[in-house]
């Protein structure tokens, strides 16, 4: 929409920077500017002076509006001869203009159309009243609907059509968005909270409320892996990984120096001189079936040993024994 005034010495245009489809009708004169809540919406006022000595300009809107939805921004105060100035008028209305019940008192309606004028101020270097001209201005709120496009271009051009499909599309989109992104929840890793125990029951999972809400997340997203591996020195490391988070350490070939070390307790025959008593043999028959985890953790983490154990427990076969030990390093 464009509209210009001008008289002997200043020529007026303003022009919206966004082509409104549907504006409401209205008896009133004027510009008429429609704002979607939640988007921003520009107002070029352009100015020409049209006489020949300096003009110095002072632009301001007048509306019922809150004041805090416009603002006005001008490239100075004086227009040369025959020269051209842009000013913007900038509306951004709040989000939740429509849902926030907050903003109405009792007995009260909801004003969606609000009414001003452009007012433009100006006067010449010896004047010292200036001349003032006038643009009426109709705002106009008005929520955006999706909906519409699929109308012919008719139908798009009727206010009421617009805003009636606007209550079908709130009711029907957050289906329509749920239905789009259903895979999101059944992956552990972006699923809602609240659908977690669901997902474990799934896969047969005991949630333990010692971890941590991503940890539960690892846990669900790899419960086939460990159910898999369950009672092998694999799987073991696994689910110390998940709750550690340490290393797996897969490339190195020495067991020693991986951050979950699960190593086998073997004993050396009994030779003096090259064996250390109670280190590295044992008189008699031993301990067959035992193993020793070794952790290896930065100084700042904090590793729960009772859950360590915990875990030990849960996933060792039956007739194992173990040690373990959590060192710094």
């Amino acid at each position: 929409m464009l509209q210009t005034f001008s008289n002997r010495l200043l020529r007026v245009q303003l022009l919206a920077m966004k082509v409104m489809e549907a504006t409401p009708s209205t008896e009133t004169s004027g510009f008429n500017l429609t704002l979607h809540p939640g988007e921003p919406t520009e107002l070029l006022v352009q100015l020409e002076n049209l006489g020949t000595r300096s003009l110095f300009i002072d632009l301001r809107l007048e509306s019922n509006c809150p004041a805090s939805w416009h603002q006005v921004g001008v490239e100075g105060q004086e227009l040369l001869p025959g020269r051209r100035m842009d000013a913007v008028l900038y509306f951004q209305i709040p989000s939740d203009f429509f849902e926030n019940q907050t903003a109405l008192r009792s007995g009260e309606t909801l004003t969606i159309d609000y009414q001003g004028q452009v007012v433009v101020a100006y006067h010449e270097a010896e004047q010292t009243e200036p001349e003032i001209e006038y643009a009426a201005l109709n705002l106009f709120v008005r929520p955006q609907s999706q909906y519409s496009q699929f109308l012919p271009t008719v139908y798009r051009e009727v206010d009421f059509i617009n805003r009636f499909l606007k209550i079908f599309e709130q009711a029907f989109e957050p289906v329509v968005n749920a239905s789009d992104t259903f895979w999101a929840y059944l992956n552990p890793n972006t699923a809602p909270q609240a659908l977690l125990p669901f997902l474990a029951h799934w896969v047969d999972w005991r949630l333990d409320p010692r971890w941590s809400v991503a940890q539960q997340r690892r846990l669900i997203q790899n419960a086939i892996e460990i159910y898999r591996w369950r009672g092998t020195r694999r799987g073991l490391r696994l689910f110390l990984h998940l709750y550690t988070n340490l290393p797996i350490d897969d490339h190195l070939s020495h067991e020693s120096d991986k951050h979950i070390c699960i190593e086998e307790a073997t004993y050396k025959a009994f030779h003096l001189g090259t064996v250390a008593l109670g280190q590295d043999t044992a008189l008699g028959r031993g301990r067959p079936y035992h193993f020793i985890v070794r952790l290896r953790k930065p100084s700042e983490m904090q590793i729960d040993e009772n859950l360590i154990r915990y875990i030990i427990e849960q996933e060792k076969p039956a007739f194992c024994t173990y040690e373990l030990s959590i060192v710094e390093g």
